[in-house]
């Protein structure tokens, strides 16, 4: 190491070597360098950030228009009448009947909380019960044929023939025509005496008052008025499907059975499911047929009516509308629990596209 003349350190009163200048002069221009990109990234800051900060700024005090603001009070008011509706026809009511179900309703209306008084009832009661039966016998016979039977007829009437379009009105007439109207040709049909159904085959069945086989004839008048309605929606699934998959499949040779269990089952899954949730709800729902079609003093009402026609019993005959509440409550845990094992199974078999 070179050491300075000591006449230049006593001089200029120094007492360090060269390198120790060099090692300061280095540190003093690395300084300079930091402060000087540091200048430039504040600079370069200032120009980007700034900017940016003061657009989104401008953004958050840029007033909507007049035509977003008119788009959001009509989107509004298209929606209104529908949540309105909902709340009022279908939410308050249920609300309602779940609040009289824990309670007893006097003749006039007043009502006092009795807990789970109804429930208890209920659950000892063999007539909800036998109801209860009854309802899932309707619609084990009423939803599979009816879905079956409209999907075979939708397919032959999706091809090209003559006159189609009448035999799609008369299939759908059913749908139309009024439900007294409907019970009083089925109870004609299934009269004991001079009905049309044992003079065709030279019987004398009691049809509606034979407690064994009442619920199974009130199941076929279901499956008749029900079929057009859920022929319609097959047909508009069908004529969805790509006309090219079924002239591929000829190509290759495959036949009209085999193209309807490999191409419009699988395409059409997703209208079957649909329809087969709806039908197991309104199955579950019978009222109509079972109040026109069987006699109040019938042998057969007990293995026939319905939980619905249960609650119309207990509610509006008997005016004691909280058993009546409860009965309701019952039928819509069934029908909610139906449903959710119904979309867990749908995974596995509907196909969408």
């Amino acid at each position: 190491m070179k050491v300075l003349p000591i006449a230049y350190q006593k001089q200029w009163g120094v007492n360090y070597s060269i390198n120790d200048k060099r090692r300061d002069f280095m540190s003093d221009n690395n300084k300079k360098v930091e402060e000087k990109a540091a200048e430039i990234i504040q600079a370069t800051e200032t120009q980007t950030v700034k900017p940016a900060a003061a657009e989104n700024k401008e953004f958050k005090k840029k007033k909507s228009t007049t035509w977003e603001r008119n788009q959001r009070k009509w989107g509004w008011a298209f929606i209104l009448p529908t949540m309105i509706g909902i709340i009022v026809l279908n939410l308050w009511p249920i609300v309602q009947t779940i609040y009289q179900s824990f309670c007893k309703v006097g003749s006039f209306g007043d009502s006092s909380f009795a807990g789970f008084a109804n429930y208890k009832k209920m659950f000892a009661d063999p007539e909800v019960w036998q109801s209860l039966l009854n309802t899932f016998k309707y619609a084990i016979i009423e939803v599979p044929f009816s879905i079956a039977i409209a999907l075979i007829l939708a397919v032959f009437l999706n091809r090209k023939m003559h006159g189609r379009t009448i035999y799609r009105a008369i299939f759908f007439l059913p749908m139309v025509v009024a439900p007294a109207a409907v019970a009083m040709v089925w109870r004609w049909l299934f009269n004991s005496e001079f009905g049309l159904l044992n003079h065709i085959f030279h019987t004398k069945i009691n049809w509606i008052s034979d407690p064994k086989i009442a619920v199974y004839a009130i199941a076929v008048i279901g499956v008749w008025s029900i079929i057009g309605y859920n022929m319609v929606l097959f047909l508009s699934g069908l004529q969805e499907i790509p006309r090219d998959y079924y002239e591929a499949a000829s190509i290759d040779g495959a036949t009209g059975v085999k193209q309807f269990f490999h191409i419009t089952i699988p395409l059409l899954s997703p209208t079957i499911f649909f329809v087969m949730v709806t039908r197991v709800i309104g199955a579950m729902q019978v009222f109509d047929l079972i109040f026109m079609v069987m006699d109040r003093n019938s042998p057969a009402l007990y293995k026939t009516q319905s939980l619905v026609y249960l609650f119309y019993q207990n509610s509006f005959v008997q005016n004691n509308k909280g058993y009546g509440s409860t009965i309701v409550v019952l039928l819509l845990v069934v029908i909610m629990i139906m449903t959710v094992f119904q979309n867990i199974a749908q995974k596995k078999w509907v196909h969408y596209n």
